[in-house]
């Protein structure tokens, strides 16, 4: 059995298959930063979050694919947040920014972590320039700059 067979299983919805055989593998090969990302995929999947977590972090110590980094930073904060572990949450998806600043899919799971530690406003301010910048509604795109304009500061007043 080999990373194939295990992206194979899940490609062909076998992911309790996979999940038994990548775990397996992964215990053999710790420093496979591959293998640690996909059983931590699987794993996610299955939702076995807890489970996903050290395989998460084995994955970001070692040599991903910029792809698959990018994913295992979003991967890892995600799952760290439905855990309810904000702070690492927040932690590691601004780590994920830092290396992939124009990642959009970690702007909006940040927001979610920081309304989660007590950081609404900022969480609200990041939304909104999420939604100014991707959405294709002719009504929010005729508002762009005024929505970016207040999301710099949602509490300023002229």
């Amino acid at each position: 059995m080999t990373l194939d067979t295990v992206r194979a299983l899940r490609r062909a919805g076998r992911h309790d298959e996979a999940h038994a055989i990548a775990v397996q593998l992964a215990a053999q090969a710790p420093h496979d930063a591959q293998l640690q990302f996909q059983t931590a995929c699987v794993c996610d999947y299955l939702g076995r979050e807890a489970d996903a977590v050290p395989y998460y972090v084995a994955a970001l110590r070692g040599e991903l694919a910029p792809a698959d980094r990018r994913s295992a930073y979003l991967g890892l904060g995600s799952t760290y947040r439905t855990l309810g572990r904000y702070a690492e949450a927040r932690a590691t998806l601004l780590a994920g920014l830092q290396q992939f600043p124009d990642a959009r899919e970690i702007q909006a799971f940040l927001a979610m972590a920081l309304h989660n530690t007590g950081d609404s406003k900022q969480a609200v301010e990041l939304l909104l320039k999420l939604l100014a910048a991707t959405s294709s509604d002719p009504a929010i795109q005729d508002y762009r700059r005024a929505i970016e304009l207040y999301a710099e500061d949602l509490d300023r007043t002229w």
